[in-house]
């Protein structure tokens, strides 16, 4: 008997190493396909899945939820969540976004579907490994990431008109910092109203070649300037009916290192660039035009007082509008933001 227990004991310690070998070589051989392009196997696949939602499930069953039917901290989690999550995460009408397709596993579109509060706030907060999901309790309190658990209860129930309304009355984001240039330290991902620094208002991250007036003057296009000045009036009191009229609808809008058609302007962004504009105060510095036939291009500089991680800052603003003759009238064809911090004297 102590002989076949022993025997027994040989053959599994020898099948495990077996085991153990194969595995490392394997490993080592790279011939698994880490590529984002190519799926998991389904039995690996099958366990990395199961082990996630026990995880989750297991990590936040003690977390103790607090009233999320506060309309403040609603409106705060609308703010974060366009600033932070759309892009992957997607919103009411959007369909898909430029990073997402490539993300694998495929994030789940939050518009439509409801996570269960503790286990909202526990991934928020800590994030998934091996995943596109990052840990933002690192750059985030617990009230902050509450607020974006008490958004994701009422999101997919909202049109895309609601969640349009609902961001543009939300608060400035000051959680939002700016990077070393005076760019949204955010991927755009930005994208959202918040006064530490919006990618538009009028402005994307800065970048190494800045927006050139080169070539303009002064009242070189008065009917194109007219035209420019409106539209930036339109956004500063918030009258997007205003803002739209003045788009062509072949329009090209540059934010945040992404081109937007109209539509896709009118469905997001533009909801955030007046919330944005709320807080800000701006200061025309420059604007100049330069007549093409048919086109022209308006070329403007101004400077905005916005809060960067919490501090007065003044930031420059530069807009670039290419626009094309419409009958009697001017229509915007393409919009290029960019804005870059001003050193302090």
């Amino acid at each position: 008997m102590k002989q076949q227990i022993k025997q027994h004991g040989i053959t599994v310690a020898v099948v495990l190493g077996v085991f153990v070998i194969g595995a490392g070589v394997f490993v080592y051989s790279g011939r698994y396909d880490m590529g984002a392009d190519a799926p998991h196997t389904k039995p690996v696949f099958a366990v990395m899945q199961a082990m996630r939602e026990r995880s989750i499930e297991v990590h936040s069953k003690d977390i103790q939820v607090p009233n999320l039917n506060d309309e403040q901290l609603i409106l705060k989690g609308a703010g974060q969540y366009a600033a932070m999550c759309t892009e992957c995460h997607l919103k009411p009408g959007m369909k898909d976004s430029e990073i997402r397709p490539g993300l694998y596993p495929q994030p789940p579109n939050l518009s439509q579907v409801r996570v269960a509060p503790k286990e909202a706030f526990w991934v928020i907060k800590h994030g998934i490994k091996m995943s596109a999901m990052p840990a933002w309790g690192l750059s985030h309190d617990d009230p902050t990431i509450w607020s974006m658990v008490a958004f994701l209860q009422k999101l997919p129930d909202m049109t895309p008109a609601q969640y349009r309304d609902m961001v543009a009355k939300a608060p400035p984001d000051e959680d939002m910092d700016m990077d070393d240039e005076g760019g949204h330290s955010h991927s755009r991902a930005a994208t959202a109203a918040d006064s530490d620094a919006h990618e538009h208002a009028a402005g994307t991250p800065a970048v190494e070649t800045p927006l050139s007036m080169e070539g303009m003057k002064p009242n070189a296009a008065p009917a194109a300037e007219a035209v420019a000045r409106a539209f930036q009036a339109a956004l500063q009191r918030g009258d997007r009916a205003a803002v739209l009229a003045l788009l062509a609808p072949d329009v090209s809008i540059s934010e945040g290192g992404q081109t937007q058609t109209r539509d896709d302007y009118a469905s997001g962004h533009l909801g955030e660039d007046i919330a944005f504009l709320k807080t800000a105060r701006i200061t025309p510095v420059s604007l100049g035009s330069m007549p093409m036939g048919d086109t022209a291009m308006v070329g403007s500089e101004s400077d905005m007082q916005a809060t960067v991680k919490g501090k007065p800052a003044t930031l420059r603003s530069r807009e670039m509008l290419n626009l094309r003759k419409d009958g009697d009238s001017w229509k915007i064809v393409s919009i290029q933001w960019q804005t870059t911090p001003v050193p302090e004297k």
